[in-house]
């Protein structure tokens, strides 16, 4: 199989998994919502958030891992593949155990602080089950999962995740409607979501040499500790804004954010999948010393990153606020209809996916350790900014500490990039950034009168359709004016 074809391959699962994931995250909590109210969902969001930092002690060794495979795989080079793979599942193996410890502290602490409103066994319940789900998510087959993402195969587990995924928001609406509590809807979920692992170790054993008994002297994965402020900021800013309202809020506002953060975050991890494919690809240039085809291909998906989500991401802004008043309809016990919030986390999230080509052509290079300093000061601004504001600001002042600490980042990115890996000047990002800023302003502008005529998703699909038509004009006028060299150079690329 070509590396051209497993990357369309991996794009399209990929592609497949996030529609999924999105239609899903959509629908179910939906059900919640109006089956248990936005405090229960509120809650359900806090535990799953808190359970989530368990992921912090994996202290980004699976990101080193899968760097530390390209080479072998490109070498096709067993004995080296095995020394990996056997070193990743012996420190996950590990971190079970200490997964098990956390969630013990977690029963003892987060009845008594943070639902207090709610019967002690009712939450210890949900966070015993929830956990279940977690560790099936995050530690079962992660080692195989790594792997596969290496080999350029990961649409072999999203194939797996898409199904799991159906039949998981199936079986929890019909719990819902029939009236089951949410603990038994919960327990749904974790039992399904054992299948994934399972699978892939089946699949793993039977198309990869390991040798499970293999014995090695030192470390096989270089830099296996550098990972960690990458993913300790990665951690911390994907929670940050959730734990701090849980402590220093409400529940109900933690509701209210977890419907603005399910459509932000479906709209990143859907141009997110879009990119499935590029890091193992452009591992695997840089292990063979491919220069000039690296070269041209991050400045091609650059270009192409930068138009692609400064479009998603001014609609996304324009038309957030319209869908929830239609999700929402009818939940009347808090208030969802939030413009300024939506329009600052949608920003958030289009600033962290900006910076999409530079995070993976660093990690594909293994950089780690050369950039962890700025991962901390991402974490701290986040934290920082987020805790100061939330008092005064509420919603507001958690989204705004997020969009700081995105902006910060893509731009160290950008500016790490200049001499080092690619050597790129610090103005090609500059420009990149400025032309994004105008065309998101012009189509603000061009589309403030629009408004949508009624409560129904018919009428939504409508006024989208009109905005995007606007949207869609500016961006090809954009690229006709200030792209044309990029496009021309394209096209001759594709002709030859």
């Amino acid at each position: 199989m070509t590396r051209k074809t497993k990357l369309v391959m991996n794009i399209g699962a990929a592609f497949t998994k996030q529609v999924i994931t999105v239609i899903c995250g959509f629908v179910l909590p939906r059900y919640i919502l109006k089956g248990y109210g936005s405090e229960v969902n509120g809650l359900l969001t806090s535990i799953t958030q808190f359970l989530s930092f368990i992921s912090f002690l994996e202290l980004g060794v699976g990101a080193v891992v899968q760097s530390n495979l390209y080479a072998p795989l490109a070498k096709r080079d067993d004995e080296a593949i095995s020394r990996i793979v056997v070193s990743s599942e012996k420190f996950f193996r590990t971190l079970s155990f200490i997964f098990i410890g956390y969630v013990a502290f977690l029963i003892l602490l987060f009845p008594r602080f943070v639902a207090s409103g709610f019967p002690f066994f009712y939450t210890v319940s949900l966070i015993i089950i929830i956990a279940v789900s977690s560790f099936a998510q995050n530690y079962l087959g992660v080692t195989y999962q790594l792997l596969l993402n290496a080999d350029q195969k990961a649409f072999i587990q999203m194939s797996i995740q898409c199904v799991t995924l159906l039949i998981n928001t199936g079986v929890s609406i019909l719990f819902i409607q029939k009236g089951f509590s949410i603990q038994l809807v919960k327990l749904s979920t974790a039992a399904l979501f054992l299948i994934r692992p399972i699978i892939q170790t089946i699949y793993v054993h039977h198309h990869y040499n390991i040798n499970w008994k293999i014995q090695f002297a030192g470390e096989p994965i270089q830099q296996k500790w550098n990972g960690f402020a990458q993913h300790v900021a990665a951690v911390v800013v994907a929670n940050t804004d959730v734990v701090v309202l849980t402590f220093l809020d409400t529940l109900k506002n933690v509701s209210v954010y977890s419907v603005y953060h399910s459509i932000s975050y479906g709209v990143e991890q859907t141009i997110m999948t879009m990119s499935t494919g590029l890091e193992a690809m452009w591992g695997n240039m840089l292990a063979n010393r491919e220069q000039e085809r690296l070269t041209a291909s991050f400045s091609f998906t650059e270009w192409l990153v930068h138009n692609g989500i400064s479009f998603v991401f001014v609609l996304t802004g324009i038309l957030i606020v319209p869908f929830i008043q239609i999700y929402t309809q009818g939940i009347s016990d808090a208030n969802y209809i939030l413009p300024i919030f939506g329009v600052i986390l949608t920003s958030a999230f289009g600033m962290q996916c900006l910076r999409l080509p530079y995070f993976l052509i660093i990690k594909a290079a293994g950089h780690y350790k050369q950039t962890q300093t700025a991962s901390i000061i991402e974490m701290l601004i986040n934290v920082v900014f987020s805790v100061a504001l939330v008092k005064r600001f509420g919603l507001n002042g958690v989204a705004v500490g997020t969009l700081a600490a995105m902006l910060y980042h893509t731009c160290y990115f950008a500016w790490y990039l200049r001499t080092r890996i690619l050597n790129r000047p610090i103005r090609s990002f500059c420009k990149y950034l400025a032309i994004d800023v105008a065309y998101v302003l012009v189509c603000a502008c061009l589309t403030r009168g629009f408004a949508l005529r009624e409560l129904s998703y018919l009428a939504w699909v409508v006024l989208a359709l009109k905005v995007g038509a606007v949207c869609l004009a500016v961006l090809i006028a954009v690229n006709c004016v200030f792209y044309r060299s990029t496009i021309r150079k394209f096209m001759q690329r594709r002709k030859k």
